[in-house]
C-alpha cells in the first residue's frame, strides 16, 4: 500500500457544509489526512466570498445549503471563475444520492459524488483518485468540468475499484431511490466514447 501515499501537509482543502458538526467531523478527518490548512465555510455563499479572494486545492461541499447548493456552487466555479481556479477538484457530498441527483452533480462538473455517512477510507480513495486523473477538463458551452465522455478508464493505474458493500445507509425520505455509492461511481466514470 505504499504506492497509496499521498502528501496532503501543503495542501489547502475547503470544507463547506451549513452543519457544524458535519464541518467539525470533516475537519477531524482532513487532519488525520495530515492537512494543515482547512478553510470551514457555513454556506456556499460565504465559499464563494473566500475563493473571490484566494486560491485552494481541493472543495469539499455538501450539497444541500438552503442559500446555494452544491451544484449552483460548482456552476459558479466552473463557469465563472479564471482558470486555474476553475480546474479545483470538487467533492460533493450528500445524503440522498439518487440518480437524478448523482447527474446532477455530474452535469455541473463535481469531480466526485460521496454519500453520507462518509468514511475516512471513501474519502481518501477519492482524493488518490483525484491525484491519479489524468482526464481532460472540457469548456464548451453546455458543460465546464472533468471529462465525461471517455468511459472504461477506470480508477487510475494501481487502485482498485470501490466494493459494492462499503458505504449503505439510508438518511431521510428521498424522493426517489438511493443510489449504492459503486453506481454513483460508475456512473461518473469516464467513458471512453468512439466517434
Amino acid at each position: 500500500m505504499a504506492e497509496d501515499r499521498i502528501n496532503l501537509e501543503q495542501s489547502t482543502v475547503l470544507l463547506v457544509d451549513d452543519t457544524p458538526q458535519a464541518l467539525d467531523m470533516l475537519g477531524s478527518i482532513f487532519q488525520g489526512f495530515g492537512v494543515k490548512e482547512q478553510i470551514k465555510r457555513p454556506s456556499a455563499v460565504e465559499a464563494v466570498k473566500l475563493l473571490q479572494q484566494r486560491p485552494v486545492d481541493l472543495i469539499v461541499i455538501d450539497c444541500g445549503d438552503p442559500e446555494m447548493d452544491g451544484y449552483a456552487f460548482t456552476r459558479w466555479l466552473r463557469r465563472e471563475t479564471p482558470a486555474p481556479m476553475r480546474y479545483t477538484p470538487v467533492i460533493l457530498v450528500t445524503g440522498h444520492a439518487s440518480q437524478s441527483k448523482v447527474q446532477e452533480g455530474r452535469d455541473c462538473g463535481v469531480s466526485f459524488v460521496i454519500t453520507k455517512p462518509l468514511t475516512p477510507a471513501v474519502l481518501l480513495k477519492r482524493i488518490l483518485w483525484l491525484a491519479g486523473d489524468e482526464r481532460e477538463f472540457v469548456e464548451c458551452e453546455t458543460y465546464v468540468g472533468p471529462d465525461r465522455g471517455v468511459r472504461n478508464f477506470g480508477p487510475p493505474v494501481g487502485m482498485a475499484g470501490r466494493r459494492k458493500g462499503d458505504l449503505s445507509a439510508h438518511i431521510g425520505h428521498a424522493v426517489e431511490e438511493n443510489m449504492d455509492q459503486a453506481d454513483i461511481d460508475m456512473l461518473l466514470k469516464p467513458q471512453r466514447v468512439s466517434l
